[in-house]
């Protein structure tokens, strides 16, 4: 079995190699158990929404904290690979719910920004990273930012630049990635690219997406 920092540590190599690092969201031991018995997973991520639909809950910190990291917890003890999970925007204290996070076997997660103001949402991350430096694990943050799943119906080119300045931001802050969710096509995914660097971005595989083998030869992580 391998221990909580390999296991952070393997997570963060997996985010830096070359090759894209492809993530199935799971949310419950038996869906772990199945993705997990694929030989291409290379590590695993809990889904925050499918999770509290699990129990019956809306998404959006509507599931007690508990209750969503309970599950967390057995999705870790059900396999030796890696697990990062969604803590949604932090649950009202990011650092404190990283701490309780870490206790239940995680090593990386995400979470988001919702477009709070960005020293908050700064502060946010600096509080993650130092929950896992407290616990002594190499927190792998994938810092979510919603600049464009949140920038209504304002120019592409307003949410590119407020994504690479919170992107940029975020990884100062101690971020191993930032994840920018929505259908990000060629031109956008490179503009990204170019503003956060290569092998820092990550992105969610949608209806319309480009292919996880086209985004790997533009650089996302």
């Amino acid at each position: 079995m391998s221990t909580q920092v390999e296991k952070a540590s393997t997570l963060e190599r997996l985010h830096a190699a070359p090759e894209i690092l492809r993530v199935v969201n799971v949310w419950d031991v038996v869906s772990a158990q199945a993705v997990a018995a694929l030989p291409e997973t290379k590590a695993l991520a809990t889904a925050g929404h499918s999770i509290a639909a699990t129990f019956g809950y809306e998404d959006g910190e509507n599931i007690p904290l508990e209750l969503m990291l309970d599950m967390v917890g057995r999705i870790v003890a059900a396999t030796d690979l890696p697990v990062s999970s969604d803590l949604d925007a932090g649950y009202g204290n990011a650092g404190e719910t990283t701490r309780r996070a870490i206790g239940v076997g995680v090593v990386g997660a995400n979470v988001e920004d919702r477009l709070r103001p960005l020293d908050e949402s700064v502060a946010n991350v600096r509080a993650i990273i130092a929950a896992g430096e407290a616990e002594g694990v190499p927190f792998v943050l994938n810092a979510r930012t919603d600049a464009f799943v949140r920038g209504g119906d304002r120019p592409r080119e307003a949410s590119i630049a407020d994504a690479v300045e919170r992107g940029r931001a975020y990884l100062n802050a101690g971020a191993s990635l930032v994840f920018v969710p929505g259908i990000l096509d060629a031109e956008t995914t490179r503009e990204l690219v170019a503003g956060l660097g290569v092998g820092k971005l990550s992105v969610i595989g949608l209806p319309g997406s480009l292919s996880a083998a086209e985004y790997e030869a533009l650089g996302v992580a």
